[in-house]
């Protein structure tokens, strides 16, 4: 509403709209509760009798009161979502919303309002940290299907359909072992194996013709080669001595073998024996690991293609003309903050096997945040910003997602330390050629180093999970040991940052990082886990046992 025209006409109110569909709805149900009062009074109905009983009595004259769902909402934010709680006792069954978030007018600061007019409480339900990633899971948008090359950027990816080979594996009968093919059979009309024998062909592991083996003949073969026809068995080198030589000492010409005990087949992988035609070899949800083995095997049937889901591409921004580059020379002005959070960030999210983007700082004005965040919108699927959403006159980010750019909030606070200020929107998206595209996620992180660090290991890499198609989703969780007190929080749920140790007494050890303050990024250093502190009074004592998230490898006790 920065520029509302109304005017009365004879006895009629008239009131103009924005022309957009979505201005002119919220205009219109920001001055709903008064219009009744307002046609009365334009009717030339008598004031003082209009104001007797209030606007709540013009109100409910009108048809236009609904104590569920009161134009007022910004005063019972901090109450509401208790209701989310009610199981359905007897028949006392909690309020119940018929419209979606998005369909719901901003309730966002309007940043031309001024200082003045801003929230003095956040007018965000507080989500528990159960309660945030669910609303992650039920908003973040689905995987996309794209065929990729099967190639070393495969890495990381997770399949979205069956792989079945297409060829055996090993396509030839093939040699275990460095040694001599030979016909080994229980035949009586087959000699012994063990003897001289004439070598009379040699098989390395390349391709080439190879004449059909005799009973009674021996070639050379190396491991991995295909058997010559005709031979069953291959007799390891080490059970065989040289007797002769040819001429000119180059060659073996026999060899005498000294056992009587080889099996047919002994020595042999079959055609098919790893893999067959036909097998499936992966199925669909199966991550290709930089461990080597699933490439391997895709490798190894001669798949070139297959369908995987898309990894999402992540910008990463950070926010207020406060904030500097990290590495730019010279001291800093009074007020001015070298950038953390970005490249902390993007080293994270690359960490996790994620393309990231630097989408630079943007400054603390609506304009440019705006026309910022549409630029990234274009050519990435989820931003992450730091900063600029608490609750100063200049945190802009959530007024802007919800005014300027449509987007829905879906939550805009959560009750743990680090990260309170923590804010989940998705921003409805078209594509350059005006089909509807994927709606943009944005995550609006803490300004303080070490909670922007938690809350991406918390929230956002479980949205970036679903959206690959990696399950499950988010960090892995893993009880250790406490190797000290650690005092709890008894309104919120609190997040140390902790150094997993394996130890000799085959139990995984928490050892903390250092002063645990949000803006405290020294406390990631050399955390390779969260610890999961209960909402509780007291401490939990050394040598109780909690869960962790672990961030990264856990360390062995040296």
């Amino acid at each position: 509403m920065a520029r509302p025209i109304a005017g009365v006409r004879n006895k009629t109110l008239i009131i103009t709209l924005p022309g957009s569909p979505k201005g002119a709805k919220e205009n219109l149900e920001a001055i709903l509760p008064q219009l009744a009062h307002a046609c009365q009074q334009a009717a030339g109905a008598d004031s003082r009798a209009l104001h007797a009983g209030g606007t709540q009595r013009l109100e409910k004259e009108a048809g236009l009161q609904d104590t569920s769902v009161h134009g007022h909402h910004h005063h019972s934010h901090d109450h509401s979502h208790s209701h989310t709680h009610s199981h359905g006792h007897g028949h006392h069954h909690g309020p119940k919303a018929h419209t979606k978030p998005e369909d719901r007018p901003p309730i966002s600061n309007d940043p031309n309002a001024g200082p003045t007019r801003r929230y003095r409480e956040s007018p965000y339900p507080m989500l528990t940290v159960e309660e945030a990633l669910q609303q992650i899971g039920e908003h973040t948008p689905e995987p996309t299907i794209v065929k990729a090359p099967v190639d070393e950027n495969l890495v990381g990816s997770v399949l979205a359909e069956d792989v079945t080979a297409t060829e055996s594996v090993p396509a030839f009968r093939a040699s275990i072992v460095d040694g001599y093919a030979i016909i080994a059979s229980k035949h009586i009309m087959v000699p012994s194996t063990k003897g001289i024998f004439p070598v009379v062909g040699v098989s390395h592991a390349k391709t080439g013709q190879m004449s059909d083996l005799q009973i009674g003949e021996v070639a050379r073969i190396t491991t991995g080669a295909p058997l010559p026809p005709g031979a069953t068995s291959v007799v390891m080198v080490e059970d065989t001595v040289l007797k002769s030589m040819t001429e000119d000492g180059q060659e073996e010409k026999e060899i005498e073998i000294l056992t009587d005990a080889i099996e047919p087949g002994e020595n042999v992988r079959e055609v098919g024996s790893d893999v067959k035609t036909g097998d499936v070899i992966m199925k669909k949800g199966e991550g290709i690991t930089a461990v080597g083995g699933e490439f391997g095997l895709l490798a190894s049937v001669g798949v070139r293609k297959v369908s995987v889901y898309q990894r999402p591409v992540i910008g990463v921004l950070s926010t207020g003309d406060e904030i500097v580059q990290h590495n730019r020379p010279g001291e800093l002005q009074l007020g001015e903050v070298r950038d953390t959070n970005r490249p902390t960030l993007l080293t994270a999210i690359r960490g996790s096997g994620f393309q990231a983007i630097d989408l630079g700082i943007a400054s603390d004005k609506p304009g440019a945040l705006e026309q910022t965040l549409r630029d990234a919108m274009r050519t990435v699927d989820v931003i992450i910003t730091s900063g600029g959403v608490s609750m100063g006159e200049l945190d802009l980010l959530k007024s802007t997602i919800e005014r300027s750019l449509g987007g829905t909030i879906h939550f805009g606070r959560v009750s743990m330390k680090p990260g309170k200020p923590t804010t989940f929107a998705t921003v409805p998206f078209k594509s350059n050629d005006g089909s509807r595209a994927k709606a943009r996620v944005i995550f609006s992180l803490p300004g303080n180093p070490a909670s922007a660090v938690v809350t991406y290991h918390l929230f956002v890499l479980p949205a970036l999970h679903k959206m690959a198609g990696v399950q499950p989703v988010g960090l892995p969780k893993v009880q250790v040991t406490l190797e000290q007190d650690v005092k709890c929080d008894s309104k919120r749920a609190e997040y140390h940052r902790v150094m997993v140790v394996a130890k000799s007494d085959g139990l995984l050890h928490a050892v903390r990082t250092g002063f645990q303050r949000s803006s405290r990024i020294g406390s990631f250093k050399g955390a390779n886990a969260l610890l999961c502190l209960p909402v509780k009074e007291g401490r939990v004592a050394k040598g109780e046992r909690i869960d962790a998230l672990l961030m990264g490898k856990i360390v062995s006790e040296v």
